[in-house]
């Protein structure tokens, strides 16, 4: 037989022996490619200006998870050459040379990431099908399938599958050809050493890291910068502390409490654990910090996807809104272009009055939501102009009873301003409150329609209140285009350069609104859940490698468990309790860790945006479903093929 075909039989076995580890490089595949298929796509990148940062975006990510699944592929190499060691001394042993034995295990390997290319590119172009209608869904668009293949795409995957390939199994051939025949048949002996030995020193460093990742915590809340450096590198040390000082704890745990060790099933759990925990400081806490990193990564991309969302749908509801920066009245300049270029079908030119005083923005602030004052007083619009604006809108009409008002506010101030009793006065009338509606009318802004609620009022009670600004809405046959927006933003600089003292106006289009926040999403989200999946499946393939690469020893155990009297069903829930133990630890740390840091950043944006299925306790539900689901997927195929190979029949 040649070294060609033992090479071939070797990756075939490989392959089979190592299932999941080959299937999650076919995915790593898949989804470089994919993503490549993104950059390169003059499709997407021409569906707006915004999207031509995709690239950057993309790339940003694929550096980082080039680097990952480099080290999965260098992890995963480094194992498998520890399991095979016994073989490749045999092989020394019957004469080959080392060199000869460096060149197999290369060739093997390099044929298992040969065909891996070859499948994920395949699947990759089904991927790339899917995210491109994500896309085309965020921009309103038809999608219709239409198989492409992208070869320079293809191109930049196998460049880089080239380099995490050669790169890790160069070490690997580097270390084959030096090595003696000692060195290969012994070299599954090494384990990693304890770093923390005695009693005190373990008891010490794991509080001392309890205590680094209390703070580690609270510094990534805080959402500064060198806070957060800060911060991080404390959950780094807390990770580090905390599993060295837990794994190499366990076995003294039991030692000192006899009774314990004993009760149930706990001697077979705990012994085949600590075999391995108490060697895996190292790897449990790095594996523990890509998890910390996959939830940060979900639920930053959540979180960008529901400030888009947010903003989009309050600025998108009129076709056209112009609001002025001050009482200064609406440019006869814009009604100019608009009666020239756009097919209005129905507008309005309002103004926006300020009451004499500020009693319903003093109640706001006193409810305990967060509100900045654009207004020194509270903000009122006539009623006329509140029924036509909801008509351009598309709201059904509301009335106004005689003696009353209405407020019109953001969802999230609807239940504490349906509470406000007190009556108002307004010139010479005094209101009590008629109902709050909390439709989208554009309120973000002091150049907006109040900024997160107005009051509306009688029509005569707004006579000879003070004008705050002017603004003027429309509904438009057709969108407003890209070229009509900036032309609209064109008259405003002119304006601007003409009178140096005339503020910023606000502009904003229903078409521009939607299309900024679709590309936005897709250049935030997309390389943050990219980051996120590749983070993911790296971590769970090298937890479910180590796993099965024990089916041998439990077989063994197991057979000599049955002989000792033990039944089948006692067997399997060791085993379910063992999966559980060793799935549960690295990923216990992250959750306590991103949980607080979500909420905390799902809170930042401005209020009344993150609401609905975009709230932070949604946030950080999704994003936890989005995790587990995927490390289950791995838990159960893990067990599935543990109980199926070492359960006795």
């Amino acid at each position: 037989m040649t070294l060609s075909e033992l090479s071939l039989r070797n990756a075939r076995r490989q392959a089979k022996d190592y299932l999941v580890y080959f299937v999650t490089v076919v995915m790593a595949a898949a989804l470089l490619y994919s993503f490549n298929g993104l950059v390169f796509s003059r499709e997407i990148n021409t569906l707006s200006i915004s999207m031509s940062t995709l690239p950057m975006m993309i790339a940003m990510a694929s550096v980082v998870v080039v680097c990952v699944f480099g080290w999965l592929v260098a992890y995963a190499t480094r194992f498998m050459l520890l399991r095979r060691g016994r073989e490749l001394g045999t092989y020394l042993l019957i004469g080959l040379e080392n060199r000869q034995v460096a060149r197999l295990f290369f060739l093997e390997n390099l044929t298992v990431g040969g065909f891996a290319l070859l499948l994920g590119t395949a699947l990759g172009g089904l991927l790339y099908q899917a995210l491109r209608a994500i896309v085309l869904t965020l921009f309103g668009l038809p999608y219709t399938f239409a198989f492409s293949f992208s070869l320079p795409a293809l191109g930049l995957t196998a460049a880089c599958f080239a380099l995490i390939y050669l790169f890790a199994l160069h070490r690997s051939r580097r270390y084959i050809r030096r090595a003696r025949i000692h060195d290969l048949i012994y070299v599954d002996r090494v384990n990693e050493g304890a770093v923390v030995r005695t009693g005190r020193k373990r008891r010490r460093a794991f509080a001392v890291s309890i205590i680094l990742g209390v703070i580690g915590t609270l510094l990534l809340m805080a959402g500064s910068s060198i806070p957060g450096v800060i911060g991080a590198g404390c959950v780094i040390v807390f990770l580090f502390g905390f599993f060295h000082s837990f794994a190499s704890g366990v076995p003294d745990f039991f030692d000192r409490q006899p009774a314990r060790k004993y009760r149930g099933q706990n001697l077979l759990v705990f012994r085949t654990l600590t075999s391995k925990l108490a060697t895996m400081g190292t790897l449990m806490a790095v594996l523990s910090m890509i998890f910390t990193a996959t939830l940060m990564s979900e639920g930053a991309g959540m979180v960008f996807r529901g400030l888009f969302a947010g903003r989009a749908a309050e600025n998108a509801c009129f076709d056209l809104y112009i609001g002025t920066a001050d009482d200064e009245p609406l440019s006869q300049d814009y009604l100019d272009y608009i009666q020239e270029n756009l097919p209005v079908e129905q507008a309005l030119c309002y103004s926006i009055y300020q009451r004499e005083d500020s009693l319903v923005m003093d109640y706001v602030e006193s409810s305990g939501e967060d509100y900045y004052r654009y207004f020194d007083r509270d903000p009122v619009l006539r009623y006329s102009d509140y029924a036509a604006l909801r008509a351009i809108a598309g709201y059904p009409p509301v009335e106004l009873q005689q003696g009353e008002y209405l407020i019109h506010c953001r969802a999230y101030l609807e239940e504490h301003l349906a509470d406000y009793t007190r009556p108002i006065s307004c010139g010479r009338a005094h209101l009590t409150l008629g109902g709050v509606y909390t439709e989208h009318l554009l309120q973000n802004y002091a150049t907006s329609n109040g900024a997160r609620y107005i009051l509306v009022v009688p029509d005569e009670a707004a006579e000879g209140l003070p004008v705050f600004h002017h603004a003027y809405a429309a509904r438009t046959a057709s969108p407003v285009t890209e070229a009509q927006f900036y032309d609209l933003y064109d008259i405003h600089y002119r304006l601007e350069e003409q009178n140096l003292t005339r503020s910023y106006d606000e502009i904003h289009t229903k078409a521009m609104e939607e299309e900024d926040a679709a590309a936005w999403t897709a250049v935030t989200v997309f390389p943050l859940f990219f980051l996120a999946l590749s983070l993911t499946m790296t971590a769970a393939t090298i937890l479910t490698i180590q796993q099965l690469s024990e089916s041998e020893r439990y077989r063994r155990q197991f057979a000599l468990l049955q002989k000792l009297g033990m039944d089948h069903r006692e067997m399997a829930k060791a085993l379910r309790t063992q999966f559980a133990i060793y799935y549960a630890l690295p990923a216990v740390p992250p959750v306590l860790i991103s949980v607080p840091v979500l909420l905390k950043l799902a809170h930042a944006p401005e209020p009344g945006v993150m609401v609905g299925i975009n709230s932070p306790g949604a946030i950080v539900m999704i994003s936890l479903g989005i995790f587990f689901l995927i490390y289950a997927v791995y838990i159960l195929l893990a067990y599935t093929s543990l109980k199926r190979n070492v359960l006795p029949k």
